[in-house]
């Protein structure tokens, strides 16, 4: 079993146990896209940001907080890594397809979220990461039950490599990993 998988069951476990309605495939894509919309790494406003969304404004107890801490620091290691390494928050692939296809949905609303709360102005997105972005707003979409089957199983695969990628690709052109800090500080100088 990946680690990743463990960090699903584990928050999600976390987040009902505070009567936290949201699941941890969301509560990940919402970091994700805050960070692909240019959100700093080292920055630490996305804790009381997301327990308005998710806690109803009211602060998150301090488990909570150091299991997102983790998740946090996990993504951020990741999509700085040059071996397009970012793992998403997901199901084990041993769950039913259609919660791995309803956890990815639900993964994509809080990628957009995030990334909406950073990055409101497209214009200067290359038109990769504005096709991206529409791409997701499609997917999220889907309500279509999957069955069972080889086909379904690739299918979903494929719609999560893509979701993966394009992430990726969102940070690469947005997101403040440190060397784009550095780049911009010389370049100011």
């Amino acid at each position: 079993m990946n680690s990743h998988n463990l960090d699903f069951e584990r928050i999600n476990t976390l987040l009902g146990r505070h009567n936290i309605a949201t699941e941890a495939a969301e509560v990940h894509g919402m970091l994700c896209g805050m960070l692909a919309g240019g959100m700093a790494l080292e920055s630490r406003d996305w804790l009381p940001l997301l327990a308005d969304f998710i806690n109803q404004g009211e602060s998150l107890g301090q488990e909570i907080q150091d299991a997102l801490i983790q998740l946090y620091n996990q993504t951020c290691q990741q999509l700085v890594e040059t071996e397009f390494s970012l793992l998403l928050c997901l199901p084990d692939d041993a769950a039913p397809i259609n919660e791995r296809g309803a956890a990815l949905i639900k993964w994509i609303q809080g990628f957009l979220l995030g990334f909406g709360l950073n990055q409101t102005d497209l214009a200067h997105c290359s038109a990769d990461v504005r096709e991206a972005l529409e791409d997701f707003s499609e997917i999220s979409r889907m309500d279509e039950e999957m069955s069972e089957d080889e086909e379904s199983e690739r299918a979903l695969f494929e719609v999560l490599e893509y979701v993966r990628i394009s992430a990726m690709l969102c940070f690469n052109e947005l997101g403040k990993s440190p060397a784009r800090q550095q780049e911009t500080s010389k370049t100011v100088h």
